[in-house]
């Protein structure tokens, strides 16, 4: 055994980079199905801290983010832009009429099986384009704001999401 170590730069491909962001994004969507079935009907109704959201309003703001994702991949249209009015510009006691669980649990499943069918039909390059909701001007400063990186801040955003929604996990 030599006393030297050699140290190797690895150049990761841009394939395995997009496949880690990719896996991670799936990961969470794991995470909260598993939640999804640990957690019964009246704990997702359940504020998950006192003044806070409920799971239900979490589920279908999640819902209705990743929905958001098909607009801003350039992946097709939405599937329920509906959801927008209730779960993104609106606070929960708004009093606007929201689906059931039962509908929203339906939604999430869809959304993230179409998203997850049609982000993988996409070439390496089209990850590194610029999303739907920046200017070519402002792309062309900041190439980091593609869709990728709308992908990274998703999944970012559902783990935090995803903290909250533990907190009605009866122990």
């Amino acid at each position: 055994m030599s006393a030297n170590i050699t140290e190797t730069t690895v150049q990761p491909s841009t394939e395995l980079f997009i496949k880690m962001v990719v896996s991670n994004w799936e990961l969470q969507n794991s995470r909260l199905n598993g939640l999804l079935d640990k957690l019964t009907d009246e704990a997702l109704a359940t504020e998950t801290a006192p003044g806070r959201n409920t799971g239900v309003y979490l589920l279908g703001h999640l819902t209705a983010v990743s929905d958001g994702m098909f607009t801003y991949l350039g992946l097709g249209e939405r599937l329920y832009p509906q959801l927008d009015q209730i779960f993104v510009k609106s606070p929960e006691n708004s009093g606007l009429e929201k689906p059931s669980l039962a509908e929203l649990k339906q939604y999430w499943a869809k959304v993230n099986e179409v998203l997850t069918e049609r982000m993988n039909a996409m070439q390496p390059e089209e990850w590194f384009k610029p999303h739907s909701a920046i200017a070519a001007d402002d792309f062309a400063k900041e190439p980091h704001r593609n869709k990728l990186n709308i992908l990274i801040n998703r999944t970012i955003h559902q783990g935090y999401h995803i903290g909250q929604l533990v907190y009605l996990v009866k122990k």
